[in-house]
C-alpha cells in the first residue's frame, strides 16, 4: 500500500474515532463557529506541536489539545510552528491557527518618533514600552529618522533603536548625491544640524525649504542665525523650555546657542525628518534674511532689517492682543 493510500486510510479511521466526519474536521475549517475575542499566544523557541495544542487548550483556544494535534498532523502540513507572539482567537478555524503558527504570522506594534523629537525623548518613548525587553541609552542626536517603526513584542529596544539609526543612514546615503548647489553644508553631519534646526522652527511643510533658504543665506555670509531652539537645547535636551528664554541664556556661549557667534551649532538639536533633510540640501531660492512668526503658524519672512522689525513689530501686536505680552 502507498504512503498516500495509508496517510488517507488513518485520516478515515481518526475521523471514525471522533464522534463522526462532520463533527470532526468541524473545528479544523471554522464550519458554524464565530470567532470570539482575540488573545495574545506566545510559542517560546523550541516548543513541540504537542506542547503548543496543550496551551492552546489551557487558554481555551481549542476545546482539545489533543483533537487539534491529531487534526494538524492529519490535514496540515510537516512544517514547525515557529517562536512568536500570536493573536489568535477562540472559534478560529485551527487549520488557519496552525498555518499562522507555522508562518510565523507574530503580532506586530509600532511605534511612531515625530519629526523633530530630541533623542532623550525617543530614549523615553523606547524605554515606556512594556512589550520590548532591555534598556538602552539615550542615542547620539540627529542620528535617528522619524517614522513609524514595526516591532515584535519581547523584541530588545535595542534593535528598535538600530534600525531607526540605520533609517538615517540609509537616508542620508540617499539624499546627499542629490543635493544641489544651492547647499551650503559641506558633509552629511552638517546637513544634519541644519535639518535639525528648520525642523524646530517651523512645523509648516511648505516654510521648510524657505528658512532652509534663509538660514543658507545667513551662513553663506557670515550672519549669525540667531535661531531660539538653539539656546534651549542645552537647557532641555531639546525637550519644551515651558517659558521665554532669558537674557542670561541668549549670552551664554554653550557650543549650541547661535546667539554667541556666526556658524552651525556644534552639533544636532533634534531628529530631523527626511523632508527638512531634503530642505537643507536644496534649499528654496530666497533673498530673505529673515523671518518672524506670522501669528497663524506659520511665518513672514524679509530680505532687509528695516522690513523685518515692522513684522515683528505686527507679531508682538498680536502676541499682545492675546494677553502673552
Amino acid at each position: 500500500m502507498g504512503r498516500g493510500a495509508t496517510r488517507a486510510l488513518l485520516v478515515v479511521a481518526a475521523l471514525l474515532v471522533l464522534v463522526g466526519p462532520p463533527l470532526a474536521v468541524a473545528p479544523w475549517f471554522g464550519w458554524g463557529a464565530a470567532p470570539g475575542k482575540e488573545q495574545d499566544f506566545v510559542v517560546n523557541k523550541g516548543d513541540s506541536l504537542a506542547k503548543v495544542a496543550s496551551r492552546l487548550q489551557a487558554q481555551r483556544l481549542v476545546r482539545s489539545g489533543g483533537q487539534f494535534r491529531l487534526l494538524a498532523r492529519l490535514l496540515g502540513d510537516d512544517r514547525p510552528v515557529q517562536a512568536g507572539r500570536y493573536r489568535l482567537a477562540p472559534g478560529q478555524p485551527w487549520g488557519e491557527m496552525l498555518q499562522t503558527l507555522q508562518d510565523g504570522r507574530v503580532e506586530r506594534h509600532s511605534v511612531t518618533i515625530p519629526e523633530g523629537w530630541p533623542s532623550i525623548m525617543v530614549a523615553e518613548r523606547l524605554r515606556a514600552i512594556p512589550d520590548l525587553t532591555g534598556d538602552i541609552d539615550v542615542p547620539a542626536e540627529g542620528s535617528l529618522l522619524p517614522d513609524t517603526y514595526a516591532y515584535e513584542p519581547g523584541e530588545p529596544r535595542a534593535a528598535v533603536l538600530k534600525r531607526m539609526q540605520g533609517a538615517m543612514d540609509k537616508a542620508l546615503a540617499d539624499l546627499w548625491p542629490k543635493r544641489t548647489a544651492r547647499t551650503v553644508v559641506k558633509t552629511p553631519a552638517e546637513a544634519v544640524t541644519l535639518a535639525s534646526i528648520v525642523e524646530k522652527e517651523t512645523g509648516k511643510a511648505s516654510e521648510r525649504r524657505t528658512i532652509a533658504g534663509v538660514y543658507s543665506n545667513r551662513l553663506r555670509i557670515g550672519m549669525k542665525l540667531d535661531a531660539d531652539p538653539t539656546v534651549i537645547y542645552p537647557i532641555t535636551q531639546g525637550k519644551p523650555l515651558g517659558r521665554r528664554i532669558r537674557r542670561s541664556e541668549l549670552q551664554r556661549d554653550t557650543g549650541w546657542n547661535t546667539y554667541v557667534k556666526p556658524g552651525l551649532p556644534k552639533g544636532p538639536i533634534a531628529n530631523p525628518g527626511r523632508d527638512s533633510l531634503k530642505a537643507v540640501l536644496d534649499p528654496g531660492e530666497t533673498d530673505a534674511l529673515f523671518f518672524v512668526a506670522d501669528g497663524s503658524g506659520g511665518h513672514v519672512f524679509a530680505a532687509t532689517l528695516a522690513e523685518h522689525n515692522r513684522n515683528r513689530e505686527r507679531w508682538y501686536a498680536i502676541r499682545r492682543q492675546r494677553g502673552e505680552m
